[in-house]
C-alpha cells in the first residue's frame, strides 16, 4: 500500500509522497501561528463571538450589536472587523456592511448545510 496522499487542485489530482506531507504537517503549527499573529485579544473576542452568535441569530450581524455585546467601542469593533475581513479567512461582510460569513459558518446559502445539536441550522462557509 502506498503512503502517498492524493491532493486535488482545480481539475488536477497529484500525489504527495509521505516525506512531503509529513514535512508540511510538521510546519503547519508555525504557519498557523504566523497567520494569527496580527490578532489581539479583542480580535479573538470578536471572532469567537460572531462565530458563536451567527448560528443562533441566523442573520448577518451588525457592528453595533457586536460592539455592544462585547463592551468595545464602535470604532474599535469596526477596525477589528476590517482587520479580520482583510485576512480573507475570517470574516466577510455583505453589501450592508454586516458580517454574514465568519469562518467556518455563514448565514448565506451554500451547498454545505449544518444542523447543530442545539437544533440551530446554518450553512458552512
Amino acid at each position: 500500500m502506498s503512503e502517498d496522499i492524493l491532493v486535488g487542485h482545480d481539475l488536477e489530482i497529484s500525489s504527495l509522497p509521505r516525506q512531503t506531507w509529513e514535512k508540511e504537517l510538521a510546519e503547519a503549527p508555525a504557519r498557523i501561528r504566523e497567520t494569527l499573529d496580527f490578532m489581539s485579544n479583542d480580535h479573538h473576542l470578536v471572532r469567537n463571538h460572531v462565530v458563536r452568535e451567527l448560528p443562533r441569530l441566523g442573520r448577518p450581524m451588525r457592528s453595533l450589536e457586536i460592539s455592544q455585546a462585547l463592551g468595545l467601542s464602535l470604532p474599535r469593533t469596526e477596525q477589528i472587523l476590517t482587520d479580520l475581513e482583510k485576512q480573507l479567512f475570517f470574516f466577510v461582510r455583505n453589501h450592508n456592511g454586516n458580517v454574514s460569513w465568519a469562518f467556518p459558518v455563514t448565514v448565506d446559502r451554500t451547498a454545505h448545510h449544518l444542523v447543530f445539536s442545539t437544533g440551530e441550522r446554518l450553512d458552512a462557509a
